[in-house]
């Protein structure tokens, strides 16, 4: 069996749980590896012993996540264009899709990245910088913003190389990325005294390795889909079904991103100290969240190749094993976090103040774990499937219905624990109704197509 035919098999007919690990492990590893762009520049940054350049890197991580966001939108919608015309066997379609989400990403980081250069200065202000960091997060902003097609790209070209199976290549690429990133970030913050605008740097120039060795896996034709100059023609019906899926992703991103401004302007409310415990806990909280999110991403090419295919019972199946894995994972992550934490938040700061507020966050924020897992494997899963207003209707009620509200209202009835804790109540209220929808969706999808219905 060819390499082709083995991607293929574990898309089609490894068991479910086999499946979910082959194409969720190294994805996970993979994104354990992304996580060194912020907690080494974290790490690095607090050896400077500037608290308020601490509390930059916090307060521009929404930049970041923003442009995560555009990312997603073109690597979630191309994915699951690809993964279903893969499934329907239509390859020539999947390699233009493909092609599709390469222009997409150079379009929307001009846009972006231009647009916020010329709002710099109120940007910064909504993320919540006050006068001892507004400075260094303008630096750490405008070198992001500038470097916004590698961010993108790096993120983006990885869902579209996992969607046909090549798992393996893009996690080349993620490691490739972090590995620069942690090799340069001491020469630009220290050698070179640049500071937290230095980690930024390290961060762009980072991200650019990984995306080049990714572009170099097509260019000597080592994965299924391969670049063609014709497919680089603009395709408005592809277009369109990239951004139809894309875009409620995305605004998943953008909605978590909002979030993060709302919650780092009631931290401010605590001190600038407060906001830089609780951006130390949120990068090693990240940890966490990788681990859900590569078990998610791993499933969405093995839900979109079996919806291509009309085979929904192994979509229960795939669902069920996903579910089980990443929550199994998570309550042993959940332990260490609440048994370590110190030890933990004492890497990144030797200030009391800033590891005690680390500590706080650390251990409301780990009891999510066992439940982001489920919500985050549906919506991966109704993306997968083309139907992205379901996947955006469960972010909008997590977000927006729930999360948002008992920010404001625990933070204004218990201050600072109200605030941590909200979180937890949203993420366990979430699980349960995102479950409940996608697995009555799924099984109405059997019924129909036993029937000989369209769903």
């Amino acid at each position: 069996m060819d390499r082709a035919d083995k991607r293929i098999y574990t898309l089609s007919s490894e068991r479910p749980v086999i499946a979910v690990l082959k194409t969720g492990v190294p994805l996970v590893l993979g994104m354990f590896v992304m996580v060194f762009y912020n907690l080494v520049d974290t790490f690095f940054i607090g050896k400077l012993n500037d608290d308020y350049q601490m509390a930059a890197v916090n307060l521009g991580y929404p930049v970041m996540m923003i442009m995560i966001a555009a990312g997603n939108m073109v690597g979630t919608g191309g994915s699951s264009v690809i993964a279903r015309f893969l499934g329907a066997g239509e390859n020539d379609k999947a390699e233009h899709a493909l092609c599709m989400g390469y222009v997409l990403t150079l379009v929307n980081s001009v846009v972006l990245g231009a647009a916020g250069l010329f709002l710099l200065q109120p940007l910064v202000r909504v993320l919540g910088a006050a006068d001892n960091t507004f400075g260094y997060t303008a630096d750490y902003v405008s070198v992001l913003l500038i470097g916004g097609f590698f961010l993108m790209g790096n993120y983006t070209f990885g869902q579209l190389m996992r969607a046909e199976g090549s798992v393996k290549y893009s996690v080349v690429g993620m490691m490739t990325g972090a590995a620069a990133n942690i090799i340069l970030d001491p020469i630009f913050i220290f050698g070179l005294s640049m500071g937290v605008k230095g980690a930024a740097v390290a961060t762009v120039l980072g991200n650019a390795a990984g995306c080049g060795v990714m572009i170099f896996m097509y260019v000597i034709k080592r994965t299924i889909l391969k670049f063609h100059a014709v497919n680089f023609r603009p395709d408005s019906g592809l277009i369109g079904e990239i951004y139809r899926v894309g875009i409620p992703a995305s605004l998943e991103t953008a909605f978590t991103a909002a979030t993060f401004v709302v919650l780092n302007n009631l931290a401010v409310g605590y001190g600038e100290l407060a906001v830089a415990g609780m951006g130390i806990s949120q990068k090693v909280m990240s940890f966490g969240s990788y681990i859900y999110q590569g078990f998610a991403a791993g499933l969405q090419p093995l839900m979109g190749y079996n919806c291509g295919a009309k085979n929904f019972d192994r979509m229960l199946k795939l669902l069920k094993a996903n579910v089980f894995v990443t929550g199994a994972v998570e309550i042993v992550v959940m332990v260490i976090f609440g048994i370590f934490a110190p030890v933990i938040i004492g890497r990144f700061t030797v200030n009391p103040v800033v590891i005690r507020y680390g500590c706080r966050v650390l251990r409301a924020n780990m009891f999510i774990l066992p439940f982001v897992g489920a919500t985050s494997s549906s919506r991966a899963t109704f993306q997968s499937m083309g139907k992205p207003l379901y996947a955006l209707g469960i972010t909008i009620v997590r977000q927006g219905v729930l999360y948002i509200p008992l920010l404001l209202l625990m933070n204004s009835m218990f201050d600072f624990y109200g605030l941590i804790w909200a979180q937890p109540v949203t993420e366990l209220v979430t699980m349960i109704g995102a479950l409940i929808l996608l697995t009555g969706f799924l099984k109405k999808m059997r019924m129909d197509a036993a029937t000989g219905l369209d769903s």
